[in-house]
């Protein structure tokens, strides 16, 4: 195989194929008179995207122009294979390569070949009105495969991409494949343009013939005097009771309409029917009666009197000012407590029309506002959208879950909903497609969330709190009597007075097959209780008057415990803290061991920053105090393992600080903490025990897993504990951590 030098010329955007001459421009003839001097006339095409095959080509002319520039013909010979590069890093030497020639195999029917893609080509010219014919005579005449490829192909259409795919290929019988592929589908290309182009004439002239036909229909129903289309959309113009502005663009907007022979007809159309439909000055008269509104309160949700002790009280400083203005409501609580149909209560009581507006996984802000009428399909935001549904200017709005609420490159929609929210700015509420002002300060705003670290800052800021805590067990007996039962045997058609469920076995159901904050898993195990009474009665077509669910019979419709009873031994190294998630209150035992190794602290169980730092923290203040806990300090040079079991969950927060001291405590003196017992509260280096949130929803949970004493800090003392679990849990304020050690007799 012999290896020889060629000068190289990149090529970019143009490619030049043996048996063809392209022209060249250059202002630096360093690269021609290295060819001509030294290497008669030959040079090397290459191309940036191909490192192994070039164009073996020869400079057949050199023009010197009056600028000082040179101009050259160059002719491409064959294809070659390229070894490597020289004087790459070289900036003022020109580009070299050393190459060699490319083996080529005999061709079999060569001459069969030729003439059958002769034919095509004829054939596809002949088809392809815009294919000149003048390179057909040459073609005729060749007689090699090779060349015959390299002649066609700059002279049928192909992008630079498909012809370069020729270069790359060095098999002539696999560029007689591809050329024979690329002929085939440039015909069915143009074919398919072909036929759409004459679809998109005759509908055009469908579209002008049906324009005329309207336009002699139109000026026949005037000649008749009859009420067409347009005087009717003219009328609701008139009749509209809106503001002269807003007149003034509607007729503005129609005139444009009943005169536009283009297609924006219907997207005008459309305009105007969004302004004619939006409840301009449109009030329903609200229910000032607050002691009906009270009593329809307490009809439709259990409980939560200080959250409708608010909601009354808002609503008469209301009616007192005549005025919306002031904090609006955000109802902050776990899933199922009812914050939703709160609302829709709410509404119905002081005789307000109703309309939510969910924004869980928003991140676009065109869904508050709106697009702009230029948008090919642009519609109103879901704020004038909703207010079209709602009929009036002055319902109740639900905006639902706004702590779900996300920020992209398509916007923040937390800031177009502060527009929306702040009554300085919402009388002059202008969304992107109506472009005009609408009035939202009649609007009764009302905001859910289940977290409310979730809310966004400058959107928390203007909200009023209000918190709806989880249901305890004996709230949740309540409820499941006096409303879900009767609701859910009316809906499963059911006389409800024929179901007797006792005390005991809605406990059951409520300990055993749930686990949440809200109600809405227990409505699902009730409701399939009935299904599956009803089933029976229709199957076995009985008419039954009496039901009594048993808790045996709980087994049967519901299958065994979902949620055992939380079981814990008294062992070294286990301590019982509480955990609140989003949705309820638990116990969360915390395990700790050691064993021989260089002292390093190990924690396992998806635990999150804070929680880790508290673990060291909880460390620290061992060694620190070792000689008062009565802790041999050699036992600090052994591993600490510390997990928090379910490592599937990830677990956050301070407030398991002295629980995780207690549990490495317990594991270093070999002593056992009984597990009736939980804690909960941060501690810091010193020892002090720091306030924590969430009392009420971890001492349900741990009511429920048969904990009977609670050590909390000190500062959390006055929080709002239910009775019912004040009861049956002791709880311990504490101010440090001796004073933990002095309740649980450690000493």
């Amino acid at each position: 195989m012999k290896k020889y030098n060629l000068p190289v010329i990149l090529l970019k955007g143009l490619i030049l194929l043996p048996y063809n001459t392209i022209k060249l421009e250059y202002d630096d003839n360093n690269v021609i008179d290295m060819a001509q001097l030294f290497h008669d006339d030959y040079i090397l095409i290459s191309y940036p995207t191909i490192k192994t095959i070039g164009v073996l080509a020869k400079i057949t002319n050199k023009i010197e122009l009056p600028n000082g520039n040179i101009r050259v013909d160059i002719t491409g010979l064959r294809q070659i294979n390229i070894i490597e590069y020289m004087n790459l890093n070289e900036k003022n030497e020109p580009l070299e390569s050393i190459v060699c020639e490319i083996e080529h195999n005999d061709i079999d029917n060569e001459k069969i070949i030729i003439d059958k893609l002769l034919k095509e080509i004829k054939l596809y010219v002949k088809n392809i009105p815009y294919m000149s014919n003048s390179f057909l005579p040459a073609l005729e005449e060749i007689t090699t495969l090779d060349k015959f490829i390299n002649i066609a192909v700059p002279n049928l259409s192909l992008t630079y991409d498909k012809t370069l795919e020729y270069l790359k290929t060095s098999n002539t019988n696999l560029k007689a494949e591809m050329l024979l592929k690329d002929i085939y589908q440039n015909t069915n290309m143009f074919e398919i343009e072909h036929n759409l182009d004459m679809k998109v004439k005759r509908y055009m002239d469908e579209e002008q013939k049906e324009y005329i036909l309207k336009q002699k229909m139109k000026f026949i129903k005037e000649e008749l005097g009859e009420q067409n289309e347009n005087s009717i959309l003219k009328k609701r113009i008139d009749v509209l009771n809106c503001n002269p502005l807003i007149k003034d663009k509607l007729n503005y907007e129609y005139n444009r309409y009943v005169n536009s022979n283009s297609s924006d007809t219907s997207l005008i159309r459309d305009y105007l029917e969004w302004l004619l439909t939006l409840p301009w000055n449109i009030l329903t008269e609200d229910n000032h009666n607050l002691k009906q509104v009270k009593e329809e309160l307490d009809k439709s949700h259990y409980g939560l009197e200080e959250v409708k002790q608010r909601i009354i009280e808002y609503l008469a400083v209301i009616s007192v000012t005549k005025s919306l203005k002031g904090p609006i409501i955000c109802l902050v609580g776990p899933p199922g407590t009812g914050k939703t149909s709160l609302a829709f209560s709410i509404a119905s009581a002081i005789h307000k029309n109703f309309v939510k507006l969910s924004l869980g996984g928003v991140s676009d802000e065109a869904y508050i506002i709106g697009h702009r009428r230029t948008y090919i399909g642009a519609t109103p935001g879901r704020i004038i959208s909703s207010m079209v549904k709602a009929k009036s200017s002055n319902p109740l709005f639900l905006i639902d879950e706004i702590d779900k609420l996300n920020s992209d490159y398509k916007g923040d929609p937390a800031s177009s909903l502060l527009s929306v929210l702040d009554y300085e700015q919402n009388k002059y509420f202008s969304d992107n497609y109506i472009e005009e002002e609408f009035d939202l300060s009649k609007v009764m705003f009302i905001l859910t969330a289940n977290n409310i670290d979730d809310i966004p800052y400058a959107l928390k800021d203007r909200l009023e709190i209000i918190e709806l805590s989880g249901y305890t067990t004996l709230e949740k007996l309540d409820i499941a009597k006096k409303y879900l039962i009767p609701k859910i045997c009316k809906a499963n058609g059911l006389n409800h007075q024929y179901l007797i469920i006792d005390d005991n076995v809605i406990l059951t159901i409520i300990n055993n097959y749930t686990k949440e904050a809200g109600v809405r898993e227990l409505d699902r195990q009730l409701n399939k209780i009935v299904r599956k009474i009803v089933t029976q009665m229709v199957v076995n077509h009985i008419s039954i008057n009496k039901i009594i669910i048993t808790n045996k019979l709980l087994i049967q419709y519901l299958g065994k415990n979902k949620y055992p009873s939380f079981k814990l031994k008294d062992e070294v190294g286990i301590v019982n803290a509480l955990a609140y998630t989003t949705s309820l209150g638990t116990t969360l035992p915390i395990e700790v061991t050691y064993y021989k190794g260089h002292g390093s602290l190990i924690l396992t169980g998806s635990l999150g920053s804070v929680i880790q730092e508290s673990a060291n923290i909880a460390l620290s203040y061992i060694k620190a105090n070792y000689q008062t806990l009565k802790i041999d300090y050699s036992k600090f040079n052994n591993d600490i393992h510390i997990n928090v079991p379910n490592i599937a969950v990830k677990k956050e927060g301070p407030s398991a600080g002295i629980a995780l001291t207690l549990a490495i405590i317990s594991a270093l003196t070999n002593k056992k903490i009984s597990s009736s017992i939980a804690l909960t509260g941060e501690i810091t280096l010193r020892g002090n025990i720091l306030p924590i949130g969430g009392l009420k929803e971890k001492s349900i949970g741990a009511l429920r897993d048969g904990i009977n004493k609670i050590i909390i800090p000190f500062d959390n003392n006055t929080d709002d504990i239910p009775k019912e679990i004040k009861d049956k849990i002791t709880f311990i304020p504490v101010k440090t951590f001796d004073d933990v050690l002095k309740e649980i007799d450690f000493f």
